[in-house]
């Protein structure tokens, strides 16, 4: 008969402990990560897949369009539409175009869509605004008497135009030039124009069409005039256009950057991609 000593016993026991309780603490190390790794998800943006299904067949999957629709990722027009404009129009189509209602998505899955449409436009590429919008605003609508010509979010005059999407196709540099360096135009329609008709009465402002026999008159407040050409002593064009060309010498660095910024907030904007530049201060 096999006699096993006590201490070897011992030996044996320390030993087995000292196994569960590497086997375990190795469990609690390994086993977390494990977790960890079935957890992680791929990252998907909200909109694609239902842009992909339902858009991409038309305009793309990158919306810059096809033989069937067009570019909606970098054309101006699309760009400067609000979320709300979007919205609609792919709610309800565009009667008599190729654009259909998609009355079968629900309203966040047309939300999640304008949001994926924003991304390829590059609206979420910004820039840090250069000043303070609030105080551009008060410049805006004050000293710098921008509101008596330009519309921004409903605000000011009507017979420049509205700059409340300018900012999602103009880049921050463009904007301060168009500022302080206005574009000359010799379209006579952007000048400022003064009738005097023939007992006396003068109108200024700006000449929106004109025949041979009369031309139509939208002056600083933006009422409307229709002239007969045979009622009128002198239709007279001055040199200046309706856009001041003293603002880099009457504004200050920082007023034109505080100016630029209410733009760029109003626009939800401030984007970093090179916009088209067709459209000036002084177009309608």
């Amino acid at each position: 008969m096999l006699v096993v000593p006590k201490s070897f016993c011992a030996l044996v026991g320390v030993l087995t402990a000292l196994w569960a309780a590497n086997s375990f603490v190795a469990q609690s190390q390994t086993q977390p990560q494990v977790s960890r790794q079935k957890n992680v998800r791929p990252i998907s943006l909200p909109g694609k897949q239902t842009f992909a299904s339902t858009c991409a067949n038309c305009h793309g999957l990158d919306g810059r369009g096809g033989e069937r629709a067009p570019n909606i990722a970098e054309r101006p027009r699309v760009q400067q539409l609000s979320d709300v404009q979007l919205f609609k129009i792919i709610e309800n189509g565009i009667p008599g175009t190729g654009m259909p209602a998609f009355h079968s998505l629900e309203s966040s899955g047309i939300q999640a869509v304008v949001t994926y449409l924003r991304t390829l436009q590059g609206a979420k590429n910004t820039v840090r605004l250069p000043g303070d919008p609030g105080r551009g605003e008060t410049i805006f609508l004050g000293k710098a008497g921008c509101a008596g010509c330009h519309m921004v979010a409903g605000k000011g005059g009507f017979i420049a135009s509205d700059l409340s999407a300018y900012a999602h196709t103009h880049t921050v540099e463009q904007i301060r030039n168009e500022i302080t360096k206005p574009t000359v135009s010799n379209d006579r329609q952007a000048r400022v124009v003064t009738a005097t008709i023939c007992n006396g009465e003068k109108y200024t402002g700006r000449i929106r069409n004109e025949d041979n026999f009369s031309v139509q008159l939208q002056t600083l407040d933006g009422t409307f005039l229709f002239l007969a050409k045979s009622e009128l002593e002198t239709l007279e064009y001055s040199s200046r256009t309706l856009m001041p060309s003293d603002y880099g010498s009457t504004l200050s660095s920082r007023e034109l950057n505080d100016i630029v910024s209410y733009l760029m907030s109003t626009a939800g904007a401030g984007n970093s991609q090179s916009p088209n530049t067709e459209r000036g201060f002084e177009e309608q």
